[in-house]
Protein backbone atom coordinates (compact mmCIF):
# COMPACT_ATOMS: atom_id res chain seq x y z
CA UNK A 1 0.00 0.00 0.00
CA UNK A 2 1.45 3.49 -0.99
CA UNK A 3 2.06 6.32 1.55
CA UNK A 4 0.44 9.16 1.16
CA UNK A 5 1.30 12.69 3.57
CA UNK A 6 -0.60 15.55 3.51
CA UNK A 7 0.80 18.78 4.75
CA UNK A 8 -0.82 21.87 5.70
CA UNK A 9 -3.99 23.01 7.53
CA UNK A 10 -7.34 24.46 8.28
CA UNK A 11 -9.82 23.69 5.10
CA UNK A 12 -7.41 23.13 2.42
CA UNK A 13 -6.06 19.50 4.17
CA UNK A 14 -9.61 19.29 5.02
CA UNK A 15 -10.50 18.53 0.99
CA UNK A 16 -7.55 16.31 -0.07
CA UNK A 17 -8.13 14.10 3.23
CA UNK A 18 -11.82 14.03 2.86
CA UNK A 19 -11.12 12.91 -1.01
CA UNK A 20 -8.01 10.52 -0.42
CA UNK A 21 -9.52 8.54 2.47
CA UNK A 22 -11.78 6.58 0.01
CA UNK A 23 -8.70 4.99 -1.85
CA UNK A 24 -6.37 2.60 -0.79
CA UNK A 25 -3.39 4.09 0.52
CA UNK A 26 -1.98 4.56 3.89
CA UNK A 27 -2.31 8.43 4.58
CA UNK A 28 -1.19 10.83 7.04
CA UNK A 29 -1.56 14.23 7.93
CA UNK A 30 0.88 16.55 9.33
CA UNK A 31 -0.49 19.62 10.72
CA UNK A 32 0.09 23.44 11.44
CA UNK A 33 0.47 23.88 15.28
CA UNK A 34 0.86 27.76 14.64
CA UNK A 35 -3.35 28.27 14.95
CA UNK A 36 -4.29 30.83 17.53
CA UNK A 37 -7.87 32.35 16.56
CA UNK A 38 -11.30 31.83 17.48
CA UNK A 39 -12.45 29.03 19.90
CA UNK A 40 -8.79 27.18 19.46
CA UNK A 41 -7.27 30.88 20.66
CA UNK A 42 -9.47 30.65 23.69
CA UNK A 43 -8.40 27.10 24.55
CA UNK A 44 -4.68 27.87 24.34
CA UNK A 45 -4.71 30.82 26.24
CA UNK A 46 -6.96 29.41 29.21
CA UNK A 47 -6.28 25.76 29.29
CA UNK A 48 -2.60 26.00 28.07
CA UNK A 49 -3.36 23.42 25.63
CA UNK A 50 -1.99 22.61 22.01
CA UNK A 51 -4.50 24.37 18.86
CA UNK A 52 -7.32 21.95 18.78
CA UNK A 53 -8.83 23.44 15.57
CA UNK A 54 -6.88 22.14 12.58
CA UNK A 55 -6.58 19.24 14.23
CA UNK A 56 -10.40 18.33 14.83
CA UNK A 57 -10.54 19.60 11.10
CA UNK A 58 -8.41 16.52 9.57
CA UNK A 59 -9.84 14.22 12.27
CA UNK A 60 -13.52 14.83 10.86
CA UNK A 61 -12.06 14.97 7.52
CA UNK A 62 -10.53 11.18 8.04
CA UNK A 63 -13.78 9.90 9.87
CA UNK A 64 -15.44 6.52 9.06
CA UNK A 65 -17.87 7.17 11.43
CA UNK A 66 -21.87 8.59 11.37
CA UNK A 67 -23.06 11.75 9.83
CA UNK A 68 -24.37 12.94 13.24
CA UNK A 69 -20.52 11.76 15.01
CA UNK A 70 -19.15 14.17 12.76
CA UNK A 71 -21.77 16.96 12.80
CA UNK A 72 -21.12 16.38 16.58
CA UNK A 73 -17.24 17.34 16.02
CA UNK A 74 -18.15 20.33 14.42
CA UNK A 75 -20.85 21.90 16.43
CA UNK A 76 -20.27 25.13 17.40
CA UNK A 77 -22.36 26.68 20.48
CA UNK A 78 -23.41 29.69 19.48
CA UNK A 79 -24.08 31.57 23.12
CA UNK A 80 -23.67 31.25 26.78
CA UNK A 81 -19.83 30.51 28.10
CA UNK A 82 -19.24 28.46 25.65
CA UNK A 83 -20.51 30.74 22.55
CA UNK A 84 -18.09 30.06 19.62
CA UNK A 85 -16.32 26.64 20.83
CA UNK A 86 -17.01 23.79 18.67
CA UNK A 87 -17.79 20.85 20.43
CA UNK A 88 -14.72 18.78 19.30
CA UNK A 89 -12.46 21.25 20.01
CA UNK A 90 -13.37 21.00 23.69
CA UNK A 91 -13.34 17.61 23.62
CA UNK A 92 -9.54 17.15 22.05
CA UNK A 93 -8.52 19.61 24.76
CA UNK A 94 -10.36 17.66 27.27
CA UNK A 95 -8.72 14.33 26.00
CA UNK A 96 -5.17 16.22 26.22
CA UNK A 97 -5.75 16.81 29.75
CA UNK A 98 -6.85 13.50 30.70
CA UNK A 99 -4.11 12.09 28.64
CA UNK A 100 -1.51 14.22 29.63
CA UNK A 101 -0.58 14.17 26.08
CA UNK A 102 -1.93 15.89 22.50
CA UNK A 103 -0.64 13.12 20.34
CA UNK A 104 -2.46 10.88 22.88
CA UNK A 105 -5.78 12.78 22.74
CA UNK A 106 -5.66 12.92 18.93
CA UNK A 107 -4.85 9.33 19.02
CA UNK A 108 -8.11 8.69 21.06
CA UNK A 109 -10.22 11.07 18.89
CA UNK A 110 -8.95 9.13 16.37
CA UNK A 111 -10.35 5.97 17.87
CA UNK A 112 -13.65 7.74 18.31
CA UNK A 113 -14.28 8.85 15.30
CA UNK A 114 -13.01 5.58 13.42
CA UNK A 115 -10.50 7.65 11.12
CA UNK A 116 -8.78 6.08 7.92
CA UNK A 117 -4.93 7.24 8.46
CA UNK A 118 -3.03 9.49 11.06
CA UNK A 119 -2.88 12.61 12.44
CA UNK A 120 0.14 14.29 13.31
CA UNK A 121 1.03 17.54 14.97
CA UNK A 122 4.37 19.20 13.20
CA UNK A 123 5.36 20.12 16.73
CA UNK A 124 4.15 19.14 20.12
CA UNK A 125 5.57 22.63 21.37
CA UNK A 126 3.90 25.66 22.30
CA UNK A 127 4.64 27.97 19.70
CA UNK A 128 3.19 31.50 18.40
CA UNK A 129 3.74 32.63 14.89
CA UNK A 130 5.38 35.79 13.82
CA UNK A 131 5.38 38.24 10.96
CA UNK A 132 7.77 41.75 11.07
CA UNK A 133 6.51 43.86 7.82
CA UNK A 134 8.37 45.95 6.04
CA UNK A 135 6.93 48.80 8.10
CA UNK A 136 7.96 47.46 11.01
CA UNK A 137 4.93 46.68 12.30
CA UNK A 138 5.18 42.77 14.35
CA UNK A 139 1.96 40.73 13.75
CA UNK A 140 1.76 38.66 16.57
CA UNK A 141 -0.08 35.18 16.38
CA UNK A 142 -1.61 33.35 13.11
CA UNK A 143 -5.19 35.54 13.62
CA UNK A 144 -3.60 38.95 13.32
CA UNK A 145 -1.64 37.69 10.06
CA UNK A 146 -4.85 35.92 8.56
CA UNK A 147 -6.42 39.75 8.88
CA UNK A 148 -3.76 41.75 8.01
CA UNK A 149 -4.45 43.52 4.63
CA UNK A 150 -0.76 45.21 4.73
CA UNK A 151 1.31 41.85 4.06
CA UNK A 152 1.21 42.48 -0.01
CA UNK A 153 3.30 45.51 1.19
CA UNK A 154 6.00 43.43 2.08
CA UNK A 155 7.60 41.70 5.17
CA UNK A 156 11.05 41.28 6.41
CA UNK A 157 10.32 37.87 8.64
CA UNK A 158 8.12 34.90 9.27
CA UNK A 159 9.07 33.22 11.97
CA UNK A 160 7.56 30.83 15.20
CA UNK A 161 8.25 31.22 18.48
CA UNK A 162 9.98 29.75 20.61
CA UNK A 163 11.51 27.90 17.45
CA UNK A 164 10.59 24.87 18.10
CA UNK A 165 11.73 21.11 17.15
CA UNK A 166 9.72 19.03 14.68
CA UNK A 167 7.54 16.21 16.42
CA UNK A 168 9.57 12.53 15.38
CA UNK A 169 6.55 11.45 14.11
CA UNK A 170 6.07 13.67 11.42
CA UNK A 171 9.64 13.50 10.28
CA UNK A 172 9.48 9.99 9.98
CA UNK A 173 5.83 9.98 8.08
CA UNK A 174 7.58 12.43 5.91
CA UNK A 175 10.86 10.49 5.26
CA UNK A 176 8.90 7.06 4.71
CA UNK A 177 6.29 8.70 2.15
CA UNK A 178 5.34 7.71 -1.55
CA UNK A 179 4.11 10.75 -2.39
CA UNK A 180 3.83 14.18 -0.37
CA UNK A 181 1.25 16.36 -0.68
CA UNK A 182 1.79 19.99 0.23
CA UNK A 183 -1.32 22.72 0.32
CA UNK A 184 -4.01 23.64 -0.90
CA UNK A 185 -3.87 26.01 2.14
CA UNK A 186 -3.17 29.80 3.81
CA UNK A 187 0.06 30.51 2.66
CA UNK A 188 1.48 32.32 5.22
CA UNK A 189 -1.23 30.61 7.89
CA UNK A 190 -1.33 27.10 7.01
CA UNK A 191 1.60 26.18 4.84
CA UNK A 192 4.60 28.00 5.63
CA UNK A 193 4.48 27.52 9.53
CA UNK A 194 4.57 23.54 8.76
CA UNK A 195 8.09 24.64 7.04
CA UNK A 196 9.54 26.38 9.78
CA UNK A 197 9.39 23.88 12.38
CA UNK A 198 12.90 22.86 12.97
CA UNK A 199 14.00 19.14 10.82
CA UNK A 200 10.72 19.87 8.74
CA UNK A 201 12.27 21.37 5.45
CA UNK A 202 15.34 19.32 5.78
CA UNK A 203 13.32 16.04 6.00
CA UNK A 204 11.38 17.13 2.74
CA UNK A 205 14.34 17.43 0.53
CA UNK A 206 16.31 14.39 1.52
CA UNK A 207 12.79 12.40 1.27
CA UNK A 208 12.47 9.99 -1.83
CA UNK A 209 8.51 10.89 -2.13
CA UNK A 210 7.38 12.50 -5.18
CA UNK A 211 6.31 15.41 -4.17
CA UNK A 212 3.12 17.30 -5.08
CA UNK A 213 2.30 20.95 -4.75
CA UNK A 214 -1.16 21.75 -5.20
CA UNK A 215 -2.29 25.39 -5.50
CA UNK A 216 -4.37 27.49 -3.92
CA UNK A 217 -7.81 28.16 -6.05
CA UNK A 218 -8.05 32.26 -4.87
CA UNK A 219 -5.87 35.05 -3.62
CA UNK A 220 -6.27 36.86 -0.33
CA UNK A 221 -6.87 40.62 -0.91
CA UNK A 222 -3.60 42.47 0.78
CA UNK A 223 -2.01 39.48 1.37
CA UNK A 224 -1.29 37.81 -1.93
CA UNK A 225 -2.77 40.30 -4.16
CA UNK A 226 -2.27 39.33 -7.45
CA UNK A 227 -0.49 36.52 -6.98
CA UNK A 228 0.20 33.91 -9.68
CA UNK A 229 1.21 30.44 -9.76
CA UNK A 230 4.66 30.89 -10.14
CA UNK A 231 4.47 33.35 -6.97
CA UNK A 232 3.09 30.45 -4.66
CA UNK A 233 5.61 28.53 -5.53
CA UNK A 234 8.73 31.03 -5.04
CA UNK A 235 7.26 31.52 -1.52
CA UNK A 236 7.11 27.63 -0.78
CA UNK A 237 10.64 27.16 -2.51
CA UNK A 238 12.00 29.96 0.10
CA UNK A 239 10.83 27.87 3.34
CA UNK A 240 12.02 24.33 2.18
CA UNK A 241 15.08 25.75 0.34
CA UNK A 242 14.86 24.06 -2.68
CA UNK A 243 12.43 23.24 -5.51
CA UNK A 244 11.55 19.95 -4.13
CA UNK A 245 8.33 19.04 -6.19
CA UNK A 246 7.82 16.47 -9.21
CA UNK A 247 3.77 17.49 -10.13
CA UNK A 248 2.39 21.05 -9.74
CA UNK A 249 -1.39 20.42 -9.12
CA UNK A 250 -3.93 23.36 -11.00
CA UNK A 251 -7.45 24.06 -11.20
CA UNK A 252 -7.96 25.57 -14.81
CA UNK A 253 -12.04 25.53 -14.47
CA UNK A 254 -13.56 29.28 -14.22
CA UNK A 255 -16.27 29.36 -11.29
CA UNK A 256 -19.16 31.70 -12.87
CA UNK A 257 -18.53 35.31 -12.61
CA UNK A 258 -21.15 36.09 -10.22
CA UNK A 259 -19.36 34.11 -7.68
CA UNK A 260 -16.13 35.74 -9.20
CA UNK A 261 -17.84 39.45 -8.22
CA UNK A 262 -18.65 37.88 -4.61
CA UNK A 263 -15.35 37.33 -3.83
CA UNK A 264 -13.93 40.16 -4.99
CA UNK A 265 -13.53 42.26 -1.71
CA UNK A 266 -12.00 39.09 -0.69
CA UNK A 267 -9.75 38.47 -3.16
CA UNK A 268 -8.86 37.06 -6.92
CA UNK A 269 -8.60 33.82 -8.85
CA UNK A 270 -5.08 32.47 -9.04
CA UNK A 271 -3.82 32.59 -12.60
CA UNK A 272 -1.22 29.70 -13.92
CA UNK A 273 1.77 31.47 -15.59
CA UNK A 274 4.13 28.49 -15.95
CA UNK A 275 4.89 26.75 -19.00
CA UNK A 276 6.27 23.84 -17.12
CA UNK A 277 5.75 19.82 -17.70
CA UNK A 278 5.25 19.41 -14.02
CA UNK A 279 2.10 21.43 -14.21
CA UNK A 280 -1.18 19.09 -13.96
CA UNK A 281 -3.82 21.39 -15.11
CA UNK A 282 -7.60 19.99 -14.38
CA UNK A 283 -10.65 21.03 -13.39
CA UNK A 284 -11.06 20.59 -10.04
CA UNK A 285 -13.70 23.23 -8.52
CA UNK A 286 -16.32 21.88 -6.10
CA UNK A 287 -20.30 23.06 -6.08
CA UNK A 288 -20.92 26.06 -3.61
CA UNK A 289 -21.58 24.88 -0.26
CA UNK A 290 -25.53 25.67 0.60
CA UNK A 291 -25.85 27.39 3.61
CA UNK A 292 -27.65 29.97 5.43
CA UNK A 293 -26.99 33.28 4.28
CA UNK A 294 -25.48 34.48 7.74
CA UNK A 295 -23.11 31.80 8.11
CA UNK A 296 -22.08 31.88 4.14
CA UNK A 297 -17.94 32.48 4.59
CA UNK A 298 -16.99 33.66 1.13
CA UNK A 299 -13.63 31.77 1.34
CA UNK A 300 -15.74 28.88 1.02
CA UNK A 301 -17.83 30.04 -2.44
CA UNK A 302 -15.34 28.92 -4.62
CA UNK A 303 -13.63 25.90 -2.95
CA UNK A 304 -11.76 22.73 -4.47
CA UNK A 305 -13.76 19.25 -5.15
CA UNK A 306 -12.57 16.73 -2.73
CA UNK A 307 -13.13 14.06 -5.21
CA UNK A 308 -11.65 15.59 -8.48
CA UNK A 309 -8.66 16.59 -6.48
CA UNK A 310 -8.03 12.99 -5.09
CA UNK A 311 -8.80 11.24 -8.10
CA UNK A 312 -5.77 13.44 -9.94
CA UNK A 313 -3.53 12.81 -6.85
CA UNK A 314 -4.14 9.08 -7.18
CA UNK A 315 -3.24 8.94 -11.06
CA UNK A 316 0.38 9.93 -9.23
CA UNK A 317 0.29 7.54 -6.61
CA UNK A 318 -1.01 4.47 -9.32
CA UNK A 319 2.43 5.75 -11.54
CA UNK A 320 4.92 5.28 -8.24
Amino acid sequence: MKKVVVIGGGTGNFAVLRGLKNYHVDLSAIVSMADDGGSTGILRDELGVLPPGDVRQCLVALSNSSNMMRSLMSYRFENGGLGGHSFGNLLLSALEKVTGSFEKAVEEMGKILFIKGKVIPVTTHQVRLKMLLSNRTLLEGEKEIYLSQEIDQGYKSIYLEPFPKANPHAIDEIMNADLIVVGPGGLHTSLIPNLLVEGVSEALRKSQAKKTFVVNLMNRKGQTTGFKVSHYLEEINRYIGDDIFDYILINQQKPSQDLIEVYAEEGDLVENDLVDERVIAVNLLGEPKEAPKKDMLKRNLIRHDSKKLAKELMKIVNHL
